[in-house]
């Protein structure tokens, strides 16, 4: 039995793959489920991004996609298809990483997903950096729901249990179902502290996500 398990964020860059090539040249966001491999080497993907009648241009125009499909629904497309290219997360896979969200912004690819111990880990940076650029960005441990998402996002508990308070109470919805005076009620705290916390973690969670 393996008591380690590690979550990982990492970058990739410099991979020539349709995904990243195409949000490179269109400056999309492709948001991608880790791609199906099949026997024969091709890669079923499915992913969403925003409608752009760019991106499906970009990837209808790529000899290596077949079979593209794409479904509108509002603000996000749902595409579909073949791709003959080798993805990258392939031969992560084959180190040991277990894919779990995959991004590609402006040509870079945002792999997140977990490795069973420090020395999986290692190899599976060895496999992205014989043929891409790779940067590792946060490893934690895997643990309750709870704790990896404050390791995840840099919270501190407070902060974490102040936007779960808000969100489970309905503070952020439109309209708003609770007040702060209420939510801070619940938490324990006075207002100000309650409102300070929340601010502090969502400009370290929107500093994360935008950069």
């Amino acid at each position: 039995m393996i008591d380690e398990c590690l979550a990982v964020e990492f970058t990739v860059t410099g991979d020539d793959c349709p995904l990243a090539m195409a949000s490179r040249k269109t400056n999309a966001t492709v948001e991608c489920e880790p791609p199906q491999l099949r026997a024969d080497g091709n890669a079923l993907l499915r992913f969403t991004a925003p409608a752009d009648d760019a991106l499906a241009d970009a990837l209808d125009a790529d000899d290596r996609i077949r079979y593209l499909h794409r479904s509108r629904g509002g603000d996000r497309d749902t595409y579909r298809c073949l791709s003959k290219a080798p993805c990258v997360v392939h031969r992560l896979t084959d180190a040991g990483f277990m894919s779990e969200t995959l991004s590609y912004r402006d040509g870079e690819e945002r792999h997140t997903g977990a490795v069973v111990g420090n020395d999986v880990l290692q190899g599976v940076m060895a496999a992205a950096g014989d043929t891409v650029g790779v940067r590792l960005r946060r490893v934690y441990p895997v643990g309750p729901e709870s704790a990896a998402a404050e390791a995840r996002w840099d919270l501190t508990p407070a902060q974490a249990e102040a936007i779960r308070a808000a969100l489970s109470m309905g503070y952020f919805a439109v309209p708003k179902e609770a007040t702060a005076a209420e939510v801070a009620a619940a938490v324990g705290i006075s207002k100000s502290a309650f409102l300070e916390r929340l601010r502090r973690g969502q400009a370290g969670l929107f500093a994360q996500l935008f950069g």
